[in-house]
């Protein structure tokens, strides 16, 4: 556990009381401050009175009176679309509002690091798709070179929960839009920004704030180095207001699908190869089409930004080649499930948006296509012009009939998932993939998109026991 600092002897509430409420609640009380807790759910509250902590209803008057900070958990609006009322009432009455990832990026130094012969490091990563992949994927290449790395932020462990750092460790954060706009501190040694498309819009109040709140882990800390994809146009603006001239190598910049021209550091795959130069020369070459754990443009991106970081913390081109060659992948990523008569099944259930299924939907070519679920802003017309590798498509969730509609090409409408694998399994070809890739939420029937993966999988493994 990292403690916070700087509470000592103050009161100091938190909202929420999920993985990260709770962690900050520990976290706070081993820095001597003294925690007020509050959560909606009364399961979540006597979770906390359990573990020894005080709860009180923060949204009474007065209990916010003499407190020090609001700590606000993620998934809680501040701004957009409407402020939760503890918010709204902190706000008016000027306590600093901040979240988990403010305070660890305050509270993650300390005196033992005067010690240390190579200064801990932090990486942080954001994005709206590939960054828990981008994240992954660098902490497994520091690992296998021998460097110490921890993983934690949206993926995996809160910050809170991870040990104190050694001499010479990198630690790794996947940072959500949700954490980096409320994050009062946000300085990390190298930042990764991996892509832009629309997602969380009602909750930013559109592309504008959404790409603001990514923005702030560039503008507010001001990184060492800045690893930054250029595919699309914002991406090219944040590289822009980072770069004192082109030759600038504080930015690296990365791409998928184009190659990149210049005095400065690039990192670009094009035709399943990635390559690296630098003032004008290469300076690195990797063939990525023979890599299993990541298949298809949008993973081959994902290396360009892993590789980019940890070239930027000194690893050598080889080292991090033979990082990416062992990456297994990460669950409900392009993950390969089984392979039977030359069908493979391959569970990307965190594709929960337009752009990154497009991107999955790009990976393979003779697809049958699992998808639907709780439909999200973006429009799914635009998925028409991405289904040309579909054989059928077999939809699932509530609006199943509504969805398969609006997607364009033959479609069967399930409704369920254990339906949809079953139709899918009957009718796939060798050389084909079965492909979860739901371009939706899945609060329609799963709590969560691992939920749904974990479904996929156990439904798949079913078919294939019987078969």
């Amino acid at each position: 556990m990292i403690p916070v600092r700087g509470f000592e002897g103050q009161r100091v509430a938190v909202l929420g009381l999920g993985r990260s409420g709770l962690a900050v609640a520990r976290a706070l009380k081993a820095g001597r401050a003294e925690p007020v807790l509050w959560d909606d759910n009364p399961a979540a509250r006597a979770r906390a009175e359990d573990d020894g902590f005080a709860c009180a209803d923060l949204r009474n008057q007065g209990v916010l009176d003499g407190i020090a900070r609001l700590v606000v958990s993620p998934g809680i609006p501040h701004l957009y679309p409407t402020p939760n009322p503890v918010i709204a009432a902190a706000l008016a009455l000027g306590v600093p509002v901040d979240n988990d990832i403010g305070l660890f990026f305050r509270s993650f130094a300390d005196e033992g690091f005067a010690d240390f012969a190579t200064l801990p490091r932090i990486v942080a990563v954001t994005g709206s798709n590939g960054k828990s992949t981008t994240s992954a994927l660098i902490h497994h290449i520091l690992t296998q070179s021998g460097r110490p790395a921890q993983l934690a932020g949206n993926i995996g462990r809160g910050v809170f929960d991870l040990d104190p750092a050694h001499d010479g460790e990198v630690v790794v954060l996947e940072l959500s839009s949700y954490q980096t706009e409320l994050a009062r501190a946000l300085t990390p040694d190298i930042a990764v920004f991996t892509n832009l498309s629309p997602d969380h819009l009602d909750r930013h109040a559109g592309m504008g704030g959404y790409f603001a709140a990514k923005r702030r882990l560039f503008a507010e800390g001001g990184p060492d180095r800045a690893v930054i994809g250029v595919d699309e146009l914002e991406g090219q603006f944040l590289a822009n207001q980072l770069s004192e001239a082109p030759s600038d190598d504080r930015v690296i910049r990365i791409a998928s699908g184009q190659k990149l021209s210049g005095p400065g550091w690039q990192v670009f795959a094009r035709k399943g190869f990635l390559s690296e130069y630098r003032k004008g020369r290469q300076a690195g070459s990797i063939d990525l089409r023979d890599i299993a754990g990541l298949p298809g443009a949008h993973n081959h991106q994902n290396a360009c930004a892993a590789y980019a970081a940890c070239r930027a913390l000194g690893l050598a081109p080889r080292v991090i080649e033979a990082g990416l060659r062992s990456y297994p992948g990460l669950p409900h990523r392009s993950q390969l499930v089984a392979e039977r008569d030359g069908v493979r099944f391959v569970n990307d259930s965190k594709a929960t948006n337009i752009d990154s299924a497009v991107r999955a939907l790009a990976a393979f070519d003779r697809i049958r296509w699992i998808c639907g679920g709780l439909e999200k802003e973006g429009g799914l017309e635009t998925l028409a012009a991405a289904t040309g590798n579909v054989v059928k498509a077999y939809v699932i969730g509530r609006e199943a009939a509504g969805f398969a509609l609006r997607i364009g090409g033959e479609a069967e409408v399930c409704t369920t998932m254990d339906v949809a694998v079953a139709r899918a399994m009957a009718e796939a070809e060798a050389g084909e993939v079965v492909l979860l890739a739901p371009a939706a939420a899945s609060f329609d029937q799963y709590d969560n998109f691992e939920q749904r993966g974990a479904d996929f999988i156990a439904q798949v493994q079913a078919g294939l026991s019987e078969g």
